[in-house]
């Protein structure tokens, strides 16, 4: 389990949202670089105590969103969702790069009725129609996750950078990541640099170790960190962020709160 950078707990299910209460998150492609005409992944979506290990619940595939190497949105093939995850496949029909996430935003409300609490979490919009507006200790705060990983097929490709909550904008591809070689990512807020962020690193098989091995980073004042990879395999890279709520949200919101995962393949020199 993550031990510095949990996600906030919420009372809802992961059915419901890839909030990871107290798990961490993630989407894991059968590969990421591929070459030849008829190319297929396929993608799981889960979250659990040790990365890539599914070991407690699925991920609901709402908020799926796929990005073909041309910018044309997509949608998985063979949608499924079991007791302990979810996927689909993809055919890559493209040259280039994919970016694929689950995206999801909105609002959490606890209060008291009749001395018990009370919990909801949806689109801002559904907010006065599900949240009594002179509830007892009410708060609110609104959120935002996104959950996503890379696949080329074939020549990697450029990456766009993400307006809205937090997002990676590659200086390395990555999908051209090397065991012992450094690579440099600038993390974003609503497209902006992430002065001074805090980033969590962790490679695969933590349930096969006594320690995390964790990597932690600090960007600098342009949003950028730089690390380099002790060996080859999957790592999972997180960051969190919080600040003042958007116009967006409902008049009383306190703060907004986001998270951000990805899951990153190194090869091998």
């Amino acid at each position: 389990m993550m031990k510095q950078l949990a996600l906030p707990l919420l009372a809802f299910s992961l059915l419901l949202s890839p909030f990871a209460n107290a798990h961490d998150a993630w989407i894991l492609p059968s590969a990421t670089t591929l070459s030849g005409e008829k190319a297929w992944i396929t993608v799981d979506a889960a979250a659990g105590n040790d990365k890539f290990y599914f070991n407690h619940r699925p991920l609901n595939l709402n908020g799926l969103q796929i990005v073909s190497p041309r910018g044309s949105s997509l949608k998985g093939e063979n949608i499924f969702s079991g007791e302990l995850r979810s996927g689909f496949d993809l055919q890559l029909t493209e040259t280039g790069t994919y970016r694929i996430a689950l995206v999801r935003s909105g609002v959490s409300a606890q209060w008291k009725q009749d001395g018990k609490p009370k919990r909801w979490f949806g689109p801002s919009g559904e907010f006065a129609g599900n949240v009594p507006q002179d509830a007892s200790g009410l708060k609110v705060q609104e959120r935002s996750s996104r959950i996503e990983t890379f696949v080329t097929k074939g020549k990697p490709s450029a990456i766009s950078d993400v307006k809205e909550g937090i997002g990676l904008l590659p200086v390395t591809h990555p999908n051209d990541l090397f065991a012992g070689e450094p690579a440099q990512f600038i993390m974003t807020v609503d497209g902006r640099p992430a002065k001074q962020a805090k980033v969590h690193i962790v490679p695969e098989g933590s349930r096969y170790r006594d320690e995390l091995n964790a990597i932690e980073l600090t960007a600098d004042d342009a949003g950028k960190i730089e690390v380099t990879w002790p060996h080859a395999g999957r790592y999972w890279l997180s960051m969190e962020a919080s600040g003042p709520a958007t116009d967006a949200a409902p008049a009383g919101t306190r703060s907004r709160q986001m998270s951000y995962s990805a899951t990153l393949e190194v090869l091998p020199q």
